[in-house]
């Protein structure tokens, strides 16, 4: 997923903005699912993509590392998975000699 929004330690990134992308991985049963192949029965991605968005457009964020705690802690609590890995990058970011970016990622299970 990509999206534009206003995160950054600096000023300047949060007035600005720039780009940031965001991988999800996340692991649930399929077995019963696939038998019905009825979308209801499993995770929703239109779903997902719609709650990672409110999260990366909606709210302004120092660091990556909360975006991709804050994205974690709604999918697992919004939708039937069993974990969830989470990778944010900002391919830009204004460090000196940082060329292709930072990148974060976490892993977290439901409780």
């Amino acid at each position: 997923m990509t999206f534009h929004a206003h995160h950054g330690v600096w000023d300047e990134e949060r007035e600005i903005g720039q780009r940031f992308e965001v991988d999800l991985e996340l692991l649930l049963d399929v077995a019963k699912i696939a038998k019905t192949d009825k979308l209801k029965e499993t995770v929703d991605l239109y779903l997902v993509f719609e709650k990672v968005e409110e999260i990366v457009v909606g709210t302004s964020c120092n660091l990556v590392e909360t975006i991709a705690e804050k994205i974690a802690d709604k999918v697992l609590s919004n939708f039937n998975v069993s974990q969830i890995l989470v990778r944010v990058r900002k391919p830009r970011a204004p460090i000196r000699g940082i060329q292709d970016g930072i990148e974060v990622e976490i892993v977290r299970k439901r409780d």
